[in-house]
C-alpha cells in the first residue's frame, strides 16, 4: 500500500520537487526555535532556557568608548553631501581593527561575538551610511567570513591579517542584471584551462552590479559558474558556483564606477570583467572549494543574515525611539508638548514598544549564533520583517517630526533614514521573496518534525523510511487538531504557561495559535502540496504567522533575562498584543482564502466563522500606547535602557544634539514649572508659559532664581531645538557669491529670514 501510495505522490508531483541549489539551501544551518511552532506544541521552557547573550567587558569597551569616538569624528551631514569617506576617519578604522571584528585573533582580528559584531554595526551605520558600510561590508558576507571558514591556509595566512588591518578594502560580487533574489541564477562564467606553462588557470567573463564597495575595493569574492571541460580540477565539466578571489589591477577587471543608492549614499558599484585570468588557486578553499560556492553562500546566510541588515533597521528603530519621544515633549502646539495628544501618543508609544521588541528578537537570534546554531529561517525572518518595521517605525517619527522631518539640511534628523529605507528592503534577499518564498517554503520543509524525512522518502524510494515518517506525520496532525480544538475552546488556557504573573497569558495564548499553526501548515502542504511555491499570497500569510509568534516570543525572552522589570511591562505587553494581532489577521487571511477541495470550502465558511468569533490577539488597548509613550517622553532609566547602544551626539551637535540638550532641560525644569502652573491656578502669577513668568515667580518666592533660570534656559533651548535649516541662494544653489535665485534676479528684492522664533509666537 505505501509503495502504491509513494508511487502515486512521484507520479503527481505531491510534494514539492527539491532542486539541488534548494537542497543545499535547505540542509544549511540548522532548526532552532523555529521548530517549536511548526511542531504544534511549543516547549517555552525550552525556549526560555535558550542563551540569550550580553556583550563582553572588552566588547562593551569597543562599543562605548571606540565606536563613540568614531561617530564622534565625522559631520555627518558633511559626509552625506560631500559623499566622501574621510581619510582620517577611515585610517582610525584601520588601527582600532574596525575592518576585522569576526576574523580570529591568531591572524590580527578582535575576533567578537555576533552579538557585539550587530551591536557595533547598529552604532555605526545609523551615525553614517559612508561609513557604516565600510564596517558592514568587511565583516558579513565575504571575503573574510569565507575565508575564515573554507579558505586554505595559505589563504588565510595570507589574506586574514590583511584583512583586518584594512590593507585589503572587500567587496561580494553576486547579483548581476539578471539575477537578483535568484542569486543561483548568475550567469558570471569561469572556463578551467590549463595554460601554456602548463598551469591550471580559470578565464573569468561577467558583468555584476549593485556591488557595495566595488569602486573602491581592492579585493573581490566572485560567485560565478564555474565550467571545467576537461575535468582538470577533478570535479567534473560542470562543478558549478565558485567563489574566486580577484584583485583589482587584474588585467580585464573594470572598476571604479558608481551607482547613487537612494537616500544617504554609500559607495555602490558595478564589475565588469572580460578575458580575466587567474590561477586556479584563487579558488576561495582552492580547487577543493571548486564548486562549493553555493554552499558556502547558504551556510553562511543561514546566520549571517541575522546580522548587518537587522543590525542597522534595529539601530533605526533604537534612533527613532531615542528622538521621537523627546520631540513630542519639546514641541508644542495649542498651549501643550505635541506627545500629550493622543494622536501623537499612539506613534510614539508604538515606536517604543515595537523597539523593544525588534531589539530582543535581534539579541536572541545574535546569541543563538554565538551558542552554534545556524537557523536560516529565523535568520531570514529577522532581516525581512526587522526592515519592513523600520520603514513604518521611520515614517510614525516623520509624522510627529512633521515639517522639521521633511525639510533637509544638518538639523534634519530623520529624513536620510527615511529615504534610505527601501536600501535595506531590497538588498540581501528581496523582502517580497524572502516573505512568499523562504520563510514558509524553507521553513515548512526544513522545520517541520517529518516533511522533509517524507520529500526525501520519496526521492530516494525508501518505503520503509516513507511508511515511518508519513504515519508519524499523521499522527502529529491529528494531535495537532485535537490539540487547537482543546486550546480554542480554553483560549489558550489548555496550553499553560512556564512562568506566573501578567506575562504568562501571552505564553498561553502563543502556544494555542502555535497549535493552530502547525495544523494550518499541515494542511497547506497536504491540500496545496508541490502548487505551494506558486501560492506566495498564502505563503506569505503563513510566514506572517510564523514571524510575529517569533517575535513575541523574543519580547518574553527579553523580559525574562533582564529581570523582569515592571517598568518594561508596557513593552512587553504592548509587543505581544500586536505580535498576537498581527497572528490573527494572518490566520483569517490563511481562512478566507484557503482554496482546496473540501478542506478549502469548509475553511472559508464555518472555520473562517470560528477564527474571528474567537481571536488569538487584538490590537493594544490606548491605555497601553499611553503607557508606552510616557516611558521615552522622559528622560529616566527605561529611556536610556530603551536607546542603550545608540550614538548620542553631543549638546552643541546640530540636529539630535540641540534636541537632547531641549529634552534634558526640559526634564529638569518640569518640577519648577509645575510650581508656577499651580501659582498661576491660585491666581498669584499671570497666564503665560512658565519661563515668561519666571522672574515675577522667582520675585514672590514661587521658584528659586536657579529655578527661574532654568525654565528660561529650558525655553531658549526648546525654540532652538524646533527650528529648521535656512540656506542662503549661493548656499543652495552651489553657486558661491549667487545674491539671487537663478532667473528671478530682478523679482529677489526681500532678504531671507534669519530671526528665531520668538517666545510669543511659540507660545501662540
Amino acid at each position: 500500500m505505501f509503495s502504491a501510495l509513494m508511487k502515486f505522490m512521484q507520479a503527481k508531483r505531491v510534494l514539492p520537487k527539491i532542486s539541488d541549489t534548494e537542497r543545499l539551501a535547505l540542509e544549511a544551518g540548522s532548526v532552532w526555535i523555529d521548530g517549536e511552532f511548526f511542531s504544534g506544541n511549543p516547549d517555552f521552557q525550552k525556549i526560555l532556557a535558550e542563551h540569550y547573550g550580553s556583550l563582553s567587558a572588552e566588547e562593551q569597551h569597543f562599543l562605548d568608548v571606540t565606536c563613540d569616538e568614531l561617530c564622534r569624528l565625522f559631520d555627518r551631514h558633511r559626509v552625506s553631501e560631500t559623499r566622501e569617506m574621510p581619510r582620517d576617519v577611515l585610517e582610525y578604522m584601520k588601527k582600532k581593527g574596525f575592518f576585522g571584528l569576526l576574523i580570529p585573533r591568531k591572524y590580527g582580528g578582535l575576533e567578537f561575538s555576533t552579538l557585539a559584531i550587530s551591536t557595533i554595526m547598529a552604532k555605526a551605520s545609523i551615525a553614517s551610511g559612508v561609513v557604516g558600510t565600510f564596517i558592514v561590508i568587511p565583516n558579513t558576507l565575504g571575503a573574510a567570513e569565507l575565508i575564515t571558514h573554507y579558505g586554505t591556509e595559505e589563504q588565510k595566512n595570507h589574506y586574514l591579517p590583511k584583512l583586518a588591518r584594512g590593507e585589503y578594502i572587500p567587496c561580494f560580487a553576486l547579483t548581476e542584471p539578471t539575477a537578483g533574489s535568484d542569486a543561483a541564477s548568475i550567469r558570471a562564467e569561469g572556463q578551467v584551462f590549463k595554460d601554456s606553462d602548463g598551469e591550471v588557470k580559470i578565464r573569468l567573463n561577467f558583468r555584476k552590479r549593485y556591488i557595495t564597495l566595488a569602486p573602491v575595493a581592492n579585493l573581490i569574492s566572485l560567485a560565478c559558474k564555474l565550467k571545467d571541460p576537461a575535468n582538470l580540477l577533478g570535479k567534473g565539466t560542470d562543478p558549478g558556483i565558485t567563489v574566486v578571489l580577484l584583485h583589482k589591477g587584474t588585467p580585464g577587471l573594470s572598476i571604479g564606477n558608481f551607482h547613487d543608492p537612494i537616500g544617504e549614499p554609500f559607495y555602490n558599484g558595478p564589475l565588469v570583467g572580460k578575458d580575466i585570468v587567474v590561477p586556479a588557486g584563487q579558488i576561495v578553499g582552492g580547487t577543493a572549494g571548486a564548486g562549493q560556492g553555493w554552499r558556502m553562500l547558504m551556510e553562511q546566510l543561514a546566520g549571517g543574515r541575522m546580522v548587518s541588515l537587522p543590525a542597522g533597521a534595529i539601530g533605526t528603530m533604537k534612533t527613532i525611539a531615542a528622538v521621537t519621544g523627546p520631540y513630542s515633549m519639546v514641541r508644542q502646539q495649542f498651549g501643550i508638548p505635541i506627545g500629550h495628544m493622543e494622536g501623537i501618543e499612539d506613534k510614539v508609544g508604538k515606536i517604543a514598544a515595537l523597539t523593544y521588541a525588534f531589539d530582543a528578537a535581534r539579541i536572541f537570534g545574535c546569541s543563538a549564533v554565538d551558542a552554534g546554531h545556524q537557523p536560516p529561517v529565523v535568520s531570514a525572518i529577522l532581516k525581512a520583517y526587522s526592515t519592513e518595521m523600520a520603514r513604518e517605525l521611520v515614517a510614525d517619527g516623520m509624522d510627529v517630526f512633521s515639517g522639521a522631518g521633511v525639510m533637509q539640511g544638518p538639523n534634519n534628523i530623520l529624513g536620510k533614514a527615511y529615504t534610505s529605507t527601501p536600501v535595506a528592503v531590497t538588498v540581501e534577499g528581496a523582502n517580497i521573496m524572502t516573505r512568499t518564498l523562504i520563510v514558509f517554503g524553507q521553513g515548512a520543509t526544513r522545520c517541520h518534525p517529518y516533511a522533509l524525512n517524507v520529500v526525501k522518502a520519496v526521492e530516494n524510494g525508501d518505503v520503509r523510511a516513507f511508511r515511518n515518517n508519513l504515519l508519524a506525520w499523521f499522527g502529529q496532525f491529528a494531535m495537532t487538531v485535537l490539540r487547537t480544538f482543546t486550546r480554542t475552546l480554553t483560549r489558550g488556557w489548555s496550553a499553560g504557561s512556564p512562568v506566573s504573573g501578567v506575562t504568562a497569558k501571552y505564553y498561553r495564548r502563543l502556544g494555542w495559535a502555535g497549535s493552530r499553526y502547525a495544523q494550518l501548515t499541515n494542511l497547506a502542504m497536504f491540500f496545496i502540496g508541490g502548487k505551494l511555491k506558486a501560492r506566495g499570497k498564502l505563503t506569505g500569510r503563513l510566514a506572517d504567522a510564523l514571524a510575529w509568534q517569533m517575535i513575541a516570543t523574543s519580547t518574553l525572552r527579553r523580559f525574562e533575562a533582564e529581570g523582569r522589570k515592571a517598568e518594561d511591562l508596557p513593552w512587553v505587553q504592548y509587543a505581544c498584543e500586536y505580535a498576537l494581532a498581527k497572528v490573527q489577521r494572518a490566520f483569517e487571511g490563511i481562512y478566507q482564502n484557503f482554496d482546496a477541495p473540501l478542506a478549502g470550502l469548509w475553511m472559508r465558511t464555518v472555520g473562517l466563522w470560528i477564527v474571528r468569533l474567537n481571536p488569538v490577539g487584538q490590537m493594544p488597548r490606548d491605555r497601553l500606547s499611553h503607557l508606552c509613550a510616557l516611558t521615552i517622553q522622559t528622560l529616566h532609566d527605561p529611556y536610556r535602557r530603551l536607546v542603550a547602544g545608540t550614538f548620542m551626539p553631543s549638546e552643541d551637535t546640530p540636529g539630535a544634539g540641540r534636541l537632547l540638550k531641549a529634552f534634558r532641560l526640559i526634564t529638569e525644569a518640569h518640577a519648577p514649572a509645575l510650581k508656577i502652573i499651580a501659582a498661576q491656578k491660585a491666581r498669584k502669577l499671570p497666564h503665560g508659559l512658565p519661563a515668561e513668568v519666571a522672574d515675577e515667580a522667582a520675585r514672590l518666592s514661587v521658584v528659586s532664581a536657579a529655578e527661574a533660570r532654568l525654565l528660561k534656559e529650558a525655553l531658549a533651548a526648546r525654540l532652538a531645538a524646533i527650528e529648521v535649516d535656512q540656506f542662503t541662494p549661493a548656499e543652495y544653489f552651489g553657486q558661491p557669491g549667487l545674491q539671487h535665485t537663478p532667473g528671478f534676479e530682478d523679482s529677489a528684492d526681500a532678504k531671507p529670514v534669519t530671526e528665531p522664533l520668538t517666545a510669543m509666537a511659540m507660545s501662540r
